[in-house]
C-alpha cells in the first residue's frame, strides 16, 4: 500500500529560504509557473526539519545539525544504520567513498561488531518529497530593517549601522510527500511518529529570528492506495475568494473518477466545505476531519501503524 499526500500550510508572511544575497538584499528563491514567479522551499529544507523534529519526539537520529559553525554543518553519530536510526531509515544516505576508503569503513564496521556484508554505501529514501510552492505569486514585496551600530562593545559585526533589505511573500505553501508503506512495516512506531512530525512541522528553511513560518498542515489531502502513483494533481490546492479548494479531487470523487474510500481530507478544507458537500463525500466513503493532526493519526491506524500499547 502507498500513501500520497499534499500539505497546505497556513497563510502568513515569509522571508524564509533565501538564495544568495545581493549586497544587503536577501533574495527569496522562486520558480516560474505559467507567467508568474512563486516562492519555493526545497524538499531538502523540509527533510532537514523533519529529521530534527523526529529527534525532538524521541526517535534515535544519526545526523544532527550544528548551528554555530562558519558554514552549514552537520554531525553524524555513526555510520548509517537503518535499524538503529530513524532518520537513516526514512531519509536514506550516500557515503561517497571508494577504493581504500571503502575498505577502511568495512574494517571499522567489523571492529564494531557489525557485519560488513550487510552495509550499504547508498540507500534510497523511503520518504519521497517535492518542493513547497507558494499558493500566491510573488509580487515583488520587500521590507527594510535597520541593524544598529555596535558602540563600545567587546565585539561587532560591522563598522556602521546596516540597512537590511529582504524580499517577503504573504502566502501559503503546498508540498507533496509519499511513502511506500510496505517499506515501513518493520518500524510501525517510527512511521506513526513520522506522520505526527509532519502534522507538527516547524523550523523549516531558516531565518527564524525574523520570520516565524509554520509548515504544519492547515489543510491536508491523503490517499491510501495500491496504485504506484497518486493519480491526482499533487499541487492541486487553489484559491477561490478567501477559501482554499481542491476542485479536481473533490469534484472527481463526487463524479466517481476516484474511489472515495481511499481519500482522507482534513483541516480548513473541511471547515470551509458546505454541509451538503461533506455529506456527499462521506456518502462516497471519504474520511473527513476538521483537525489535520488527528486525521494523520487516523490514517496511521487505518494503514496498520497503531499507537504503541502502554
Amino acid at each position: 500500500m502507498n500513501l500520497f499526500a499534499t500539505v497546505l500550510t497556513y497563510t502568513a508572511p515569509s522571508a524564509n529560504y533565501r538564495g544568495e544575497s545581493a549586497e544587503n538584499r536577501a533574495v527569496i528563491q522562486k520558480i516560474t509557473k505559467e507567467r508568474f514567479e512563486y516562492a519555493i522551499i526545497s524538499p531538502e529544507a523540509i527533510r532537514n526539519a523533519i529529521r530534527e523534529h523526529l529527534r525532538r519526539l524521541g526517535l534515535p537520529s544519526n545526523r544532527e545539525r550544528l548551528g554555530d559553525e562558519d558554514q552549514l554543518a552537520v554531525k553524524f553519530a555513526d555510520y548509517p544504520d537503518q535499524d538503529r536510526f530513524a532518520d537513516d531509515f526514512f531519509m536514506g544516505w550516500l557515503v561517497a567513498a571508494g577504493g581504500k576508503d571503502r575498505k577502511n569503513i568495512l574494517e571499522n564496521l567489523k571492529t564494531q561488531g557489525r557485519d560488513p556484508a550487510l552495509f550499504l554505501f547508498r540507500r534510497d529514501s523511503i520518504l519521497r518529497m517535492n518542493m513547497a510552492v507558494a499558493l500566491e505569486p510573488y509580487r515583488h514585496d520587500s521590507v527594510f530593517t535597520q541593524s544598529p551600530a555596535q558602540v563600545d562593545s567587546p565585539w561587532k559585526n560591522a563598522d556602521s549601522s546596516q540597512l537590511l533589505h529582504r524580499e517577503t511573500a504573504y502566502t501559503a505553501f503546498q508540498y507533496p510527500f509519499a511513502l511506500n508503506l510496505e517499506d515501513c512495516r518493520g518500524k510501525p512506531d517510527w512511521t506513526r511518529t513520522l506522520l505526527r512530525a509532519v502534522g507538527e512541522l516547524n523550523d523549516v528553511a531558516g531565518n527564524h529570528a525574523r520570520s516565524y513560518f509554520e509548515m504544519a498542515p492547515a489543510s491536508l489531502v491523503v490517499r491510501l492506495t495500491n496504485q504506484l502513483v497518486a493519480g491526482y494533481d499533487t499541487y492541486g490546492f487553489r484559491i477561490k475568494e478567501t477559501a482554499h479548494r481542491l476542485p479536481e479531487i473533490v469534484d472527481g470523487i463526487l463524479r466517481d473518477d476516484y474511489p472515495g474510500g481511499e481519500f482522507f481530507l482534513g483541516g480548513q478544507l473541511v471547515k470551509e466545505m458546505a454541509d451538503e458537500t461533506i455529506k456527499a463525500l462521506e456518502g462516497k466513503g471519504v474520511t473527513l476531519d476538521r483537525n489535520p493532526q488527528r486525521l494523520l493519526m487516523t490514517i496511521a491506524d487505518r494503514a496498520g501503524f497503531p499507537a504503541a500499547q502502554e
